[in-house]
């Protein structure tokens, strides 16, 4: 498709509208964002573990272009000494080196990457399904505002990854989230990360910001979640957020442990966290690209990149 001037306002449009949108929703306050963070300081997402970061020197210091700001944000607020309530909103520029290119996976990511002091008493999934609705809603919101053809539905639907393995235990995961996302059309998919009952999880998270480990009341590990919207353009699930509320000290030292990656401990993001000195907070990212693949009805996010 032929990108013109009149796409790019509609683009625009939709990037500026849902920021607003999300801010409203969830009270965060815009703040700068880090292109590059130093190697040894252990604030770079470190995806699947096996992707290597974008790196070079200065002053003698090796540094990382940014995988994304996960870890980085709950410094941030540590920094800046935010109180329980108050949260912050960043524009994140990533390079993915060894992503797998796709029509929806380019190395460039762009995230409306955000995060909010929560107390230790909010870490628990009614407050993870109360940040997931806030924003759909704020998606629906833009939507309206700016498709010309909306297929939000009016409610999220709200399934454990356990409980969508049991309705379809022969499909693989990608083809269980396209199933349940193509019934309801918008689905929060709590529990990504931990053991499901096949003995595998449903998605990796690396394991020292999103807590993936807690049992909820029913005995389901997760406090975190992917949204995912039907995007009728494709005709496939199109992960628009993942999102979690993140670690303490014991669940940090649990998923480590569990992933045999006890030398984290020795970084001074994670010694922070362990000591103590970083607030409990609740965060996640938000793909700009392809929220506005989503609601500009485009089929590839070359379509809404500046990719040359």
């Amino acid at each position: 498709m032929r990108r013109d001037l009149i796409q790019e306002e509609k683009i625009s449009n939709i990037k500026t509208t849902f920021e607003l949108e999300l801010k409203k929703k969830l009270s965060l306050i815009t703040v700068n964002a880090p292109l590059y963070v130093p190697t040894d300081s252990g604030l770079n997402d470190n995806l699947n573990g096996i992707e290597k970061a974008v790196t070079f020197h200065l002053s003698g210091t090796e540094y990382q272009i940014v995988h994304s700001l996960a870890k980085w944000k709950r410094w941030y607020l540590g920094e800046l000494h935010a109180l329980i309530g108050e949260g912050i909103l960043t524009n994140m520029i990533a390079i993915r080196a060894d992503e797998k290119i796709s029509p929806i996976h380019s190395n460039l990511v762009d995230q409306w990457d955000w995060e909010k002091v929560i107390s230790k008493q909010e870490r628990t999934i009614e407050t993870l399904i109360h940040y997931g609705v806030n924003i759909f809603n704020a998606l629906k919101k833009t939507e309206e505002q700016t498709a010309l053809t909306p297929s939000l539905p009016d409610t999220l639907k709200i399934i454990h990854s356990e409980d969508l393995l049991q309705l379809y235990p022969t499909s693989s995961p990608k083809e269980r989230e396209n199933k349940i996302t193509k019934k309801y059309g918008a689905v929060f998919l709590i529990g990504i990360g931990g053991e499901l009952s096949n003995g595998e999880p449903h998605d990796f998270r690396a394991p020292d910001y999103d807590d993936w480990t807690t049992l909820d009341k029913t005995g389901k590990p997760g406090l975190n979640a992917d949204l995912l919207v039907w995007d009728t353009t494709r005709n496939l699930a199109l992960e628009i957020s993942s999102m979690g509320i993140r670690v303490d000290e014991d669940t940090l030292k649990k998923q480590l442990i569990q992933l045999k990656l006890e030398e984290r401990f020795t970084l001074p993001f994670h010694k922070k966290l362990l000591n103590g000195e970083l607030p409990y907070t609740i965060g996640g990212g938000i793909g700009q690209s392809r929220v506005t693949m989503f609601l500009n009805k485009q089929k590839n996010i070359k379509h809404v990149q500046a990719i040359y």
